[in-house]
C-alpha cells in the first residue's frame, strides 16, 4: 500500500511561463505503474494541456470534484460539471480547460500507463502541425524539449519553435 498526502507533492506545470495551473502528478509518489494519476486545480482560463492532443495507446478519464471542465474533440465539444466524470478512448483528440468563472478540481486517470506516445492533432487556421513532407494530419510530440515533432507516418519532422 502507498499513501500520499496531495499538498505534499510539488506542483507542475507544462507552461510555468504562461499558466499558473496547479497539477499534481500522484502516479510516481504512489509508485503506480499502471495508471497515471494528477490532480488539477484550474483558476477560470486556465487549461489541462495546451493542445488538441490524444494519448495512442491510453484512455483518459476526467472526474470533477468542483466546478466544470470544457473539453472539445474533433467531433465537438462537452462540459462536464461537478460530480460528473468523462472517458476518452485511446487515439481519441482532446483537449479541456476551465471556461467557468470559478475554479475547478479534477483528476485525470489515464491506464495504462506503457508508453509516452502521444499526438497533437492539426487545427486548420490555429495551429499547423500537419507533417510538412506528406500532409498527415497529427504528429507525435518529442521525448525531450526542443525535439522535433515527428510524423507518425513517414518520420518528417517539424520544429518545436
Amino acid at each position: 500500500m502507498e499513501k500520499v498526502a496531495i499538498d505534499d507533492v510539488e506542483p507542475s506545470t507544462f507552461d510555468p511561463e504562461n499558466r499558473t495551473h496547479d497539477r499534481r502528478g500522484l502516479t510516481d509518489p504512489l509508485n503506480a505503474s499502471d495508471v497515471a494519476v494528477a490532480r488539477y486545480v484550474l483558476e477560470p482560463g486556465e487549461r489541462f494541456s495546451g493542445a488538441l492532443h490524444a494519448h495512442t495507446d491510453q484512455e483518459e478519464l476526467f472526474v470533477v470534484v468542483q466546478g466544470a471542465a470544457t473539453f472539445r474533440t474533433r467531433d465537438g465539444e462537452v462540459t462536464v460539471g461537478e460530480d460528473e466524470a468523462v472517458r476518452f478512448a485511446p487515439g481519441e483528440f482532446q483537449t479541456g480547460g476551465n471556461e467557468g468563472d470559478e475554479d475547478l478540481v479534477a483528476f485525470a486517470l489515464g491506464a495504462p500507463k506503457e508508453t509516452e506516445d502521444v499526438r497533437i492533432a492539426r487545427i486548420p487556421g490555429v495551429g499547423d502541425v500537419a507533417c510538412p513532407d506528406c500532409g498527415h494530419d497529427d504528429t507525435r510530440i518529442p521525448g525531450e524539449d526542443g525535439d522535433p515533432l515527428v510524423c507518425p507516418e513517414c518520420g518528417g519532422e517539424l520544429a518545436v519553435e
